[in-house]
């Protein structure tokens, strides 16, 4: 079985052919024959804007590994499971975390039995689970209420840098979210469906008053699916403000703002085990639709 690890000078993303045109080939297959994203958000902006940068990429036989950060994106051809690609492609993409990384992440957006072998096969260990949890437009929603001292404002470019602090603060703990850079917000900003209207900023009525951004919800519309949809993408609550409700209204508010975006549905993706937002989706009329799996820990080079 042949596996190519592709010079990051040979990769590029606007290109018709080569290994960026693969890449689409086998991941647009995937995603029609399994129903749901091959690559997520992040390692589309990785190839998208940075290339092989900071990224390794390795082809063979209808597959393809991306090994970006820690973060390890394996996928295989329908038409070439089966054969023993997916492992071949996990191990030289493990060998190759083992020499910078020492630790991989690597996401099975299906909860794919096929992954979990290998996962298990190379001593990977389950570490999360992510649901993706959905709502009908159709159902009401209650009345917000915005508490005393408090108003709800939209994006400008100038609250960028406190739009970050308190991303960072309020998700300390993810692995991936709490860590968004500069570049990682203009990599989204620049894309078609960000709109600074729908990212909705809770601040004080006073703005000599600190915190300057004591939350936010920014929202997504997906209209270049098919029918398109809406997505809570981020709701963040500044730990200096908690306890005063901001979760709650900042939802209800970009929950407004995609009612009367014209679709008919909204997804969210939530942390299987944070139960206080699990509860408060649920109580939004949120029900589980699948569930993503994440498993994660030390390469053992032993195995491979």
């Amino acid at each position: 079985m042949s596996i190519t690890r592709i010079d990051h000078s040979d990769f590029d993303s606007e290109s018709g052919t080569g290994p960026a045109a693969e890449v689409r080939r086998i991941a647009e297959a995937c995603d029609d024959h399994d129903g749901v994203i091959t690559l997520n958000e992040q390692a589309c902006l990785q190839l998208k804007y940075r290339g092989l940068r900071d990224a390794a990429l390795w082809l063979g036989d209808g597959g393809f590994a991306l090994l970006h950060g820690q973060i390890l994106d394996i996928a295989v051809h329908p038409d070439a499971r089966g054969q023993g690609v997916g492992t071949a492609l996990a191990r030289a993409a493990l060998a190759g975390a083992a020499e910078t990384e020492g630790k991989v992440e690597a996401w099975s957006h299906g909860d794919d039995p096929a992954a979990g072998r290998i996962a298990e096969r190379f001593g990977i260990p389950k570490e999360r689970e992510l649901r993706i949890m959905a709502r009908p437009t159709s159902l009401p929603l209650p009345d917000v209420m915005v508490p005393p001292g408090v108003r709800i404002r939209t994006f400008t470019p100038a609250d960028e840098a406190d739009l970050l602090e308190v991303n960072a603060a309020a998700f300390s703990h993810h692995p991936e979210q709490g860590h968004m850079t500069h570049e990682d917000f203009t990599e989204r900003t620049n894309e078609a469906w960000f709109d600074p209207d729908g990212l909705f900023l809770a601040v004080p009525e006073d703005a000599s008053e600190e915190p300057r951004i004591l939350g936010f919800h920014w929202t997504k519309v997906h209209r270049d699916e098919d029918p398109p949809y809406g997505e809570v993408y981020v709701v963040a609550a500044n730990p200096k403000a908690a306890g005063r409700g901001l979760g709650t209204v900042l939802t209800n508010v970009g929950l407004r703002h995609l009612n009367d975006a014209g679709v008919d549905e909204v997804i969210l993706y939530v942390d299987g085990d944070n139960d206080p937002a699990v509860a408060l989706y649920e109580r939004t009329g949120f029900e589980l639709r699948r569930t993503e799996v994440q498993y994660r820990g030390p390469v053992d080079t032993s195995r491979l």
